[in-house]
């Protein structure tokens, strides 16, 4: 609520200062509209080559460069309010300066370093010199295709924690399966095992009390809500804590699209059945995600001075296949979350499947989606059959026509919704995790990925496609058609999709 009257009021402080100087200009300046229309154009026109010179993506850019040119004093309020602002967060200044402290613990094996490069594996290639993330190839992965299948093996591993528990999640609501997690939690927590919870406050504002962290601090639970809301903390309130992420012992970490929520288990679902997945990772690749953590963590409250303690030494060296975690934050130079699917759309020879909630992309996910499919890659995407909001169906529905024209198959997943991130490519790699195909996944909130390659469980990714293509209904000509006002409404959603 409070970043919604935030954002209310620089709009109406854009529309007052634009439209007011416009009527004091005709009431008392109209002998000089000629220079100071001239004068308009020219600051709008630098302020939109500003913008250029800058833009490394330019369709996310384009709604700026369209209002700022139409309306410049409202835009530019705009932009400098809600668009690029971050420098003066100090919450996102210590998440960077923790980033940067804790790359010595992020070491990566030379030897893996020269297999890659030997095998010419581009993907991992660019995640080992854009990230800081390492690789591992000792790890088992389990892969769940169903929220219910996942929740049952999370408790078991959480029953068995001994020294600590790290959970990080966007959303944590109270029911059936919070209160399972939780009972176990306030149990270990009085053995004394170190239980932390990291939750984002936007995305559990209507479903936790204000005051929650000091509830669970009445358990010796460990609580921070995740940037909270604030009506003073300007553009970083964009800024959201997505990740899904439990680290136990530093043994076992769960990951992928299962929030802390009834309806992620089929409890009380109120959109068919809700599709999602999880990832069980046992393994040296465990140790991305307890830095991702900390990180964060560590961000809020400064009280750990050697994280190596959480580190637990994996005997085991067996290849089992290439993993990486890896995370994605506002700010850094690189999309790595887009990036790494690009590259995956770009690799694939044979056919590259995709599920996803949301299907907002820019030009050039578009462009490189439709050139894996001239090129003769089966490429299918699977969307929900039953959206969780309407208007954000609209904007995915408004691709399906250029990518159906392209080749691109769409299916709808006639069951219910489909909240699982999940692209396989090829029989050879695979992407599981919280990174949705939107602007906000992509460009704004704080995500995690795991990218696997070779490994036993990209089996199990596609037994899961093949069976969800089988309860879905790939899209012809006549169920992509619109008439002209749908399309017009697309069309301006789509503009205006990445301010917001």
């Amino acid at each position: 609520m409070a970043v919604a009257i935030k954002r209310g009021f620089f709009v109406l402080l854009g529309v007052i200062l634009q439209f007011g100087f416009a009527i004091l200009i005709r009431l008392f300046f109209y002998k000089y509209l000629g220079i100071i229309t001239l004068f308009y154009s020219i600051i709008s026109v630098l302020i939109v080559l500003g913008i250029l010179k800058e833009s490394t993506r330019l369709s996310n850019d384009l709604p700026w460069i369209i209002l700022i040119l139409i309306f410049p004093i409202f835009g530019t309020v705009l932009l400098i309010t809600l668009g690029r602002n971050y420098s003066k967060n100090k919450l996102l200044k210590k998440i960077f300066e923790h980033e940067k402290k804790y790359k010595k613990y992020l070491v990566q094996d030379m030897k893996l370093n020269k297999e890659i490069d030997d095998k010419n594996l581009d993907n991992i290639q660019y995640l080992l010199n854009r990230t800081d993330y390492f690789l591992s190839t000792n790890n088992d992965i389990t892969y769940y295709n169903f929220g219910e299948k996942f929740y049952p093996e999370l408790l078991k591993e959480l029953k068995q924690a001994k020294k600590f528990i790290f959970m990080e999640y966007f959303i944590i609501n109270e029911g059936v399966m919070w209160n399972g997690i939780l009972d176990i939690l306030k149990a270990k927590a009085s053995q004394g095992v170190d239980v932390r919870i990291l939750y984002d406050d936007m995305g559990s504002i209507a479903l936790l009390a204000p005051n929650y962290s000091k509830e669970l601090a009445k358990y010796n639970i460990k609580c921070i809500p995740f940037n909270k809301l604030s009506p003073f903390k300007g553009i970083f309130m964009n800024n959201r804590d997505h990740r899904k992420i439990t680290i136990i012992d530093g043994k076992v970490a769960f990951s992928g699209g299962v929030n802390l929520s009834d309806v992620y288990i089929n409890v009380n679902s109120w959109l068919g059945v809700w599709k999602d997945n999880g990832i069980k990772i046992v393994g040296d690749a465990i140790w991305n995600l307890t830095v991702m953590f900390l990180t964060l963590w560590n961000a809020n409250i400064d009280e750990d001075k050697d994280i190596l303690k959480f580190k637990y030494d994996f005997s085991n060296r067996e290849n089992k296949g290439y993993v990486i975690p890896y995370g994605v934050a506002p700010l850094h130079k690189d999309l790595i979350g887009e990036d790494v699917y690009i590259n995956m759309i770009n690799s694939s020879k044979k056919y590259l499947y995709i599920m996803t909630p949301y299907l907002i992309i820019d030009t050039d996910m578009v462009n490189s989606l439709c050139r894996a499919a001239k090129r003769g890659v089966d490429v299918r995407i699977i969307v929900p059959g039953i959206p969780d909001k309407k208007i954000v169906y609209t904007q995915t529905a408004s691709f399906f026509k250029v990518l159906h024209e392209n080749g691109v198959k769409i299916y709808k997943y006639t069951k219910g919704f489909i909240h699982s991130k999940v692209f396989l490519s090829d029989d050879i790699r695979a992407v599981v995790g919280t990174i949705n195909l939107d602007y906000r996944s992509l460009y704004l909130h704080f995500e995690n990925g795991i990218y696997m390659e070779n490994v036993k469980a990209i089996k199990d990714v596609y037994k899961d496609f093949d069976d969800t293509f089988k309860d879905s209904q790939k899209l012809g000509n006549e169920d992509i058609k619109t008439g002209f006002i749908k399309s017009l409404w697309q069309a301006i959603l789509r503009l205006f999709a990445p301010l917001f």
